[in-house]
């Protein structure tokens, strides 16, 4: 990743072995699509650890088989927003680490002549003010979906939103820090640049089409 990714004010990168091993099978143009969306999965629930870090608990108290014992909750509901299609394939991650979340879903493409989103679905929990919004989608690239996401969920009353991506760029950082400067971004690993179409390089291709095996 950039020697300078890590001093990027509001990112944090995940820079964990087992995210770096499973990142390389993501990377494989050899790895088949049900490897891929297993390990797309797998990374997902790791970047879920922590993004959640600092979420605010409550204190409760339960009873163990031999006494009462000091525990915690969670202060808040937790929505999961996956920015359709790719997005849906880190969902099942999150879950395993949150299955009480909600999921939201926003629906955009990507406009392949201007590079822009262009979005047709949109649909949240009706408690969206009241969470902790997770928008989660595995390529972080030009940025213009994730800071168009994040303006929708403003729009109808998300206050607290923080965003998790496998892959970003410095473009894609830049642009979401520049549009929305209190969302955290978390990422598995930032690479180098974006290419003439607004793909991530190396990258890991398009995500959706290997996810999902919707190729040609």
């Amino acid at each position: 990743m950039p020697a300078s990714a890590t001093t990027i004010p509001g990112l944090t990168v995940v820079d964990h072995p087992l995210i770096r091993v499973k990142l390389t099978r993501l990377r494989d143009e050899r790895t088949p699509s049900p490897s891929f969306r297993q390990t797309l999965a797998e990374i997902a629930m790791m970047l879920a650890f922590e993004a959640t870090r600092d979420l605010s608990t409550l204190p409760v108290e339960v009873n163990t088989p031999l006494a009462a014992a000091p525990g915690v909750k969670l202060e808040q509901s937790v929505i999961v927003v996956p920015i359709l299609r790719a997005g849906l394939g880190m969902v099942d991650g999150f879950l395993r680490v949150l299955p009480q979340a909600a999921v939201g879903h926003i629906g955009m493409f990507r406009n392949e002549t201007t590079l822009l989103p262009e979005s047709y679905y949109f649909k949240q929990p009706a408690h969206l003010a009241a969470a902790e919004v997770i928008v989660v989608d595995p390529m972080l690239a030009t940025g213009h979906s994730a800071s168009e996401a994040v303006s929708q969920l403003r729009q109808h009353g998300a206050r607290r939103v923080r965003f998790v991506c496998v892959i970003g760029c410095p473009e894609g950082v830049a642009h979401l820090r520049a549009a929305h400067p209190e969302v955290r971004i978390f990422a598995g690993a930032i690479d180098g640049r974006l290419n003439e179409k607004g793909y991530i390089v190396p990258g890991l291709g398009d995500a959706g089409d290997r996810c999902f095996g919707t190729f040609g």
